[in-house]
């Protein structure tokens, strides 16, 4: 005897359904995106002042924001805290006529993030791994060597800054924040490629 053949079609699995792949931007677009607002800084100082340049920032790191959303449906960590306080010191710049603000913003931002990693290593939580969202995986020692260097680096970051803007004219610090400040940062985070390799953590994620 033959049997009836359903007519149900047969329903996948969580497991079996393909979730959709996120987007993704690549990395010359997410350091266009982070460098736009700095190069659109030095470019209004240059004919507009610090305080016409301050509110071109301002908008240029909204705008930013909203690019980064709209092409991976997330923000990361730090460009989104570091708008917060160009938001705020920006805004006292504007509202006060006071430059200082907007000069001391890279300080307060590196000081923050360095005692946020080193704050965190020190209560056994490291953080860098949430701020690079799993762009790498290392091992448990890579991560704190790495966490050390990067939260030393921000210490010592927010440091030059207090020296630099308080020893030169405003468009030679804004020519440091522009020309100097992102190759440093770029340097330093090239010569991490080593320690990266060393302690990469190879074992594949646990399957869900």
């Amino acid at each position: 005897m033959t049997q009836p053949v359903s007519s149900e079609a047969p329903v996948s699995s969580p497991q079996q359904a393909a979730a959709p792949a996120k987007p993704k931007m690549g990395l010359g677009l997410k350091m266009a995106l982070e460098m736009g607002p700095l190069a659109l800084f030095f470019a209004g100082n240059s004919y507009g002042g610090i305080y016409v340049a301050t509110g071109v920032f301002m908008v240029a790191t909204l705008a930013a924001l909203g690019a980064m959303w709209v092409l991976a449906r997330k923000i990361a960590v730090m460009p989104l805290v570091s708008a917060l306080v160009v938001m705020v010191f920006g805004t006292l710049t504007l509202v006060l006529q006071d430059d200082h603000f907007i000069k001391i913003k890279p300080t307060m931002v590196n000081a923050l993030f360095g005692a946020l990693l080193l704050g965190g290593l020190a209560f056994r939580k490291p953080l860098l791994p949430y701020v690079l969202d799993g762009m790498v995986k290392l091992t448990d020692t890579g991560w704190r060597i790495l966490t050390i260097r990067w939260g030393v680096f921000f210490l010592a970051m927010a440091v030059l800054n207090e020296v630099v803007w308080r020893s030169v004219s405003t468009d030679t610090w804004v020519n440091f924040k522009t020309f100097g400040y992102l190759p440093l940062t770029f340097v330093f985070a090239m010569a991490q490629a080593p320690l990266m390799a060393r302690y990469e953590d190879k074992h594949p994620a646990p399957e869900a």
